[in-house]
């Protein structure tokens, strides 16, 4: 399913659906992806604006998603926490950007979203847009190498496709090289289930 319907489909009860994950996984790791992150800063896959409350004082932050229904709950979160993020609907695949525009850059769970054959297209968009030394951080799933946990994955894996068009095991390192991007460290932030991978574009590329 496109995407873009997915998201329309979704985004009323995105919040509530991820509550608990929010509440008990996600919240600590958000603060983790922003540490240490300052100046111009794109959230790419911004959603309904999660990251928000943890964006650093001081950053000129820009969210961007595909989905307008999404940013019309980003944009309420934005407006409840009186934020003063930028946010524009945006193809990750072809950002209206110029080259070396962020500091930094965020993405959570975006790659999950991303199919096989867009995951290098974007990457190598999130390169052109990242000045050089600046970094990249993805926040992805990865398939638990846990038995049990393994099968809870697949689990759910049937309906985590349905609900969110994501899946576990996009394994996005794989298309780093082929983006052009150095991977920086891979390290998992949540049980071996949610890893943050830190990369960035080679100097002078």
């Amino acid at each position: 399913m496109n995407k873009v319907k997915t998201y329309r489909r979704i985004a009323r009860y995105y919040d509530f659906l991820d509550a608990p994950f929010e509440r008990f996984r996600y919240q600590p790791l958000r603060r983790v992806m922003f540490a240490g992150l300052g100046g111009a800063l794109l959230d790419a896959g911004v959603g309904t604006g999660c990251n928000i409350p943890f964006y650093p004082e001081g950053a000129k932050v820009t969210g961007i998603d595909l989905s307008p229904a999404m940013l019309g709950r980003a944009q309420a979160r934005k407006e409840k926490l009186l934020a003063t993020v930028e946010l524009r609907e945006m193809d990750v695949m072809a950002l209206d950007f110029p080259d070396d525009h962020f500091d930094g850059i965020i993405s959570t769970f975006l790659f999950c979203v991303l199919e096989p054959e867009h995951q290098t297209p974007a990457l190598k968009e999130l390169g052109r847009v990242c000045r050089p030394g600046g970094q990249i951080r993805i926040l992805e799933y990865s398939l638990s190498e846990n038995p049990v946990q393994r099968w809870i994955m697949k689990l759910m894996a049937p309906w985590v496709r349905f609900a969110y068009g994501a899946a576990f095991d996009r394994n996005t390192e794989q298309y780093l090289d082929a983006a052009g991007l150095q991977l920086v460290e891979k390290k998992y932030l949540y049980r071996d289930i949610i890893k943050m991978l830190t990369v960035r574009a080679p100097s002078g590329a």
